[in-house]
């Protein structure tokens, strides 16, 4: 299998660039309207009238709710008016932003009623919305040029200057002032603004691009607001693994730095350096498809293109202040390399793995086996032969970029980038027959002889038959040209949520093994926790809650020289029941020799959490050492609690400290320098 980080970052860049280019000459319908007329609905504050859809109140923050919606229910909830329907509610209250906290399996139609009502913004926070639901509500989307999504999976947009708050984002960590921030994380967000906060700096934008794979809005939307926006100095923006949004970031911010005079400093950092090839780091769009680049390639794309990049939000705060306090002095040069000469830049001996095409089993997703996957296509009637020799490469998955399903043809069957196409088609109204150019397109690609084209138009027709009823994500083959198209092996994932969320598929989802997965990881995602046991020596464990927080607290171990046994999220949350499950299933690895506890305290407090820990340390009666960081709402009582508990727990506010002590007791610090 080729590795595709060893690919050239130009021929990458090149084959995704091409992705909308090729949707749009395979588009079944004309598109008469833009999609991005709408960034301007992402510029909210004090102005902005937002209706809920199954809302809960922002009224303290400042934010001018006008009512909520409950189908058939026409009344009154604190004081405002609850609507029976979206279209009610638009023609008596007349929303600008509509924010939706319905739960995922009724997400979609909930983001469906509002752009049929022409709301100009669209907030979805919901987790675990299915896949197919998403690339329908983008068919929708690109049709039209009023309504702007953002989300879903996603804690919202707030501006902190026009005190308007769309989502469940912690208010106390927010202050009015000049950065502008763009995040996939939720908790990596917060620790950002909490950053900037304790600067001095303050924020005035915020926007959650949120860990969907499937995003309403992303980094470039964000970025343009950003350019425009009197009120921000500063751009901070947070990537992680999985995608393409941030080489694309990378690449407008080249183009910014160059064409601008006066550019405004720019910082970023990229969780999920050192995940593992192959899984999904607990959001759903966490994990690297074929031809996506790996979150180290992201890395150095952003500090190529200018931008100054940290190893920990925590970070950002005194590195923007300084960025800004500095800008006059070096306006015109790299901020990137006058930083590296302070030593703000702290990337050390980053050594990642590569993440090809996907190989193990991922979380939160169903691989189904080989010959299940080959059963499937002999039930489309298509030709299979095992014992056939491999020459091409086959894939029908989803394009981030172009937001819609794509067709991959490589003529290698070991899957080279420089050897493969990539070719979006639109989700709705596709059909492949033998006369649709797509199936042209991809067999003069192949190079296939013409006794083949009938065979690869039934292969496309049966894949794509398979991938929509049975909701898959990624459905890959490998087949024989000679003389006739014929398969020879088969990977097939579908999405997880679509039966989690939303019922749907439980015939797919029985054929799911859990006896042959990890039995750690099994056990932790019957209480909603990602766990992911981490291969090689590692002696550190990990309890984080918020997947890029998770993500990205691996990664800072392992620059300051750690080695982590685990990859832990709690799902945002860090409660007695899930620290406690989380502790049993870290000390049950006998590698591990300390324990990292590192929580962001948003909605919920950190002093509950504080009592959560204590409780759950009591009950276990751990005697193995443990370090904790608590930071966010109420962190110096939730501090003090776990310092004067009695336990064989250490509490740290900063990263660093807590990161150090870390590595020494897991007998790690030889590796740090």
């Amino acid at each position: 299998m080729t590795r595709l980080c060893s690919i050239p970052a130009q021929s990458r860049r090149a084959l995704v660039r091409s992705s909308v280019k090729q949707m749009a000459r395979f588009s079944t319908s004309a598109r008469s309207c833009d999609y991005a007329d709408t960034l301007s609905n992402l510029k909210i504050g004090a102005h902005t009238r937002v209706l809920f859809q199954g809302f809960t109140e922002s009224l303290e923050w400042g934010t001018k709710i006008i009512g909520g919606v409950k189908p058939g229910v026409d009344s009154s909830h604190l004081g405002l008016p609850v609507f029976p329907s979206v279209r009610e509610a638009r023609i008596r209250a007349q929303p600008d932003a509509s924010a939706i906290y319905v739960p995922g399996n009724q997400t979609a139609k909930a983001i469906e009623e509002a752009i049929e009502e022409e709301i100009p913004l669209v907030v979805a926070v919901a987790e675990h919305v299915p896949i197919h639901d998403m690339l329908r509500v983008h068919s929708m989307l690109k049709t039209q040029s009023k309504t702007r999504l953002v989300g879903a999976n996603c804690p919202g947009i707030i501006s902190a200057v026009g005190k308007c708050r769309i989502g469940f984002q912690p208010l106390p960590c927010f202050s009015p002032g000049r950065i502008g921030i763009v995040a996939k994380s939720g908790t990596l967000s917060y620790e950002t603004v909490a950053s900037t906060t304790r600067a001095g700096l303050g924020q005035s934008l915020c926007i959650g691009m949120g860990g969907d794979p499937l995003p309403g809005t992303n980094f470039v939307d964000a970025l343009k607001i950003f350019e425009e926006d009197p009120d921000t100095e500063g751009i901070i923006l947070v990537g992680e693994t999985g995608g393409t949004a941030e080489m694309d970031a990378a690449d407008w911010i080249k183009d910014y730095n160059r064409r601008s005079a006066h550019p405004k400093p720019i910082m970023a950092l990229i969780g999920g350096l050192h995940t593992p090839p192959g899984r999904i780091m607990g959001h759903a769009g966490a994990w690297t498809a074929p031809g996506e680049p790996h979150a180290k390639d992201k890395y150095d794309a952003l500090e190529r293109a200018g931008a100054v990049m940290v190893n920990h939000p925590e970070k950002f705060g005194d590195g923007m202040k300084t960025l800004l306090s500095t800008q006059s002095h070096i306006q015109g040069t790299r901020y990137t390399n006058y930083f590296n000469r302070r030593g703000l830049h702290t990337m050390r001996r980053v050594t990642p793995g590569r993440n090809g095409a996907s190989q193990s089993q991922q979380t939160r997703s169903l691989y189904v086996k080989p010959i299940q996957a080959l059963d499937m296509l002999r039930e489309k009637s298509i030709p299979v032969n095992e014992a056939a020799v491999s020459d091409v490469f086959l894939s029908l998955t989803i394009d981030r970029t172009a937001l819609s399903p794509c067709v991959l043809a490589s003529t290698s069957a070991g899957f080279d980038l420089d050897q493969t196409g990539r070719f979006p088609f639109a989700y709705e109204g596709t059909d492949f027959g033998r006369d649709h150019p797509l199936v042209e397109t991809v067999a003069a690609h192949l190079q296939l002889p013409a006794t083949a084209h009938d065979n690869l138009a039934l292969l496309l027709q049966g894949l794509w038959q398979i991938f929509k009823e049975k909701e898959a994500y990624i459905l890959e083959v490998r087949a024989s040209i000679i003389k006739k198209f014929e398969v020879r092996d088969a990977r097939f994932g579908f999405d997880d949520a679509a039966f989690r969320s939303s019922g749907r598929q439980e015939e797919v989802h029985q054929l799911r093994n859990p006896a042959e997965e990890v039995t750690e990881e099994v056990e932790a995602e019957k209480d909603g926790i990602v766990y992911i046991k981490l291969e090689g020596a590692g002696s550190i464990g990990t309890l984080v809650n918020g997947a890029g927080l998770a993500m990205n607290t691996v990664d800072a171990l392992t620059i300051h020289g750690g080695r982590c046994a685990n990859f832990l999220d709690t799902g945002g949350k860090a409660t007695t029941e899930t620290v406690k499950t989380s502790l049993r299933i870290i000390t049950s690895d006998r590698r591990v020799k300390v324990i990292f506890v590192n929580i962001f305290g948003g909605l919920t407090r950190c002093d509950m959490i504080a009592g959560g820990i204590i409780e759950a340390f009591q009950e276990m009666k751990m005697s193995m050492p443990v370090m904790v960081r608590l930071r966010g709402t109420n962190e110096g009582l939730g501090q003090h609690m776990i310092a004067t508990s009695g336990l064989p727990l250490e509490v740290y506010d900063g990263f660093e400290a807590a990161a150090q002590r870390v590595v020494e007791l897991a007998g790690d610090w030889k590796h740090y320098y």
